[in-house]
């Protein structure tokens, strides 16, 4: 067995040295623990198994490391398909993972509800700021001065389009135009909006 591998199985295990040693013997011993040396002739296609399911590197690590632990603490019971051994202990185990992500995400959102969302020792407003507000609102107001300052067919196909969500082709039939001048008037009003208010 190569020495990554073992040093791979072995991070995250929070062993002291001396029980880092009996987990590598363990290991060593693996073609008498048929189970171990599924594992290690697999560990890498468990990996990419997880991986996709948990779309985490890092998550899939976790789970994989959490097999190993699991299948090196059992008794030396014989397991009929070493191989669907692995992949239902991993699959509970992601879904021990999934089920304590969603309580602590849900408890989180419980203590904001009643605490609120402190962010620099202030409880944040979902409201943007106030000067932020009032500048959308300047915004706003160029805007549709902009808008009263067109023609009377290019504020309508303006308002037909952009404000109530007709397509070209309904605004044309609304304003009894082609749909060619629909896209004209749409061009002229987008300019004029620009050149006063900018991006």
């Amino acid at each position: 067995m190569c020495e990554r591998l073992r040093a791979e199985l072995i991070v995250g295990t929070g062993l002291d040295p001396a029980g880092r040693k009996a987990q590598v013997a363990t290991l060593d011993d693996s073609d008498a623990d048929p189970l171990l040396a599924v594992y290690v002739e697999r560990r890498a296609e468990l990996l990419r198994y997880f991986r996709v399911r948990l779309r985490s590197e890092a998550a899939a690590e976790d789970v994989v490391q959490d097999i190993y632990l699991r299948i090196s603490r059992r008794g030396p019971e014989d397991v009929e398909n070493p191989a669907a051994y692995l992949y239902r202990v991993g699959g509970n185990l992601m879904l021990d993972r999934i089920k304590q992500e969603r309580r602590v995400s849900r408890r989180a959102a419980a203590w904001r509800e009643v605490h609120g969302d402190p962010r620099g020792g202030e409880t944040a407003a979902d409201a943007p700021a106030a000067d932020d507000a009032v500048a959308a609102r300047q915004r706003l107001e160029l805007v549709i001065q902009a808008v009263r300052e067109l023609s009377p067919a290019v504020q309508r196909a303006f308002r037909l389009h952009k404000l109530e969500g007709l397509s070209h082709a309904e605004t044309a039939a609304a304003m009894g135009v082609s749909r060619s001048s629909v896209e004209k008037y749409l061009m002229a009003s987008l300019k004029h909006i620009l050149a006063k208010v900018g991006r």
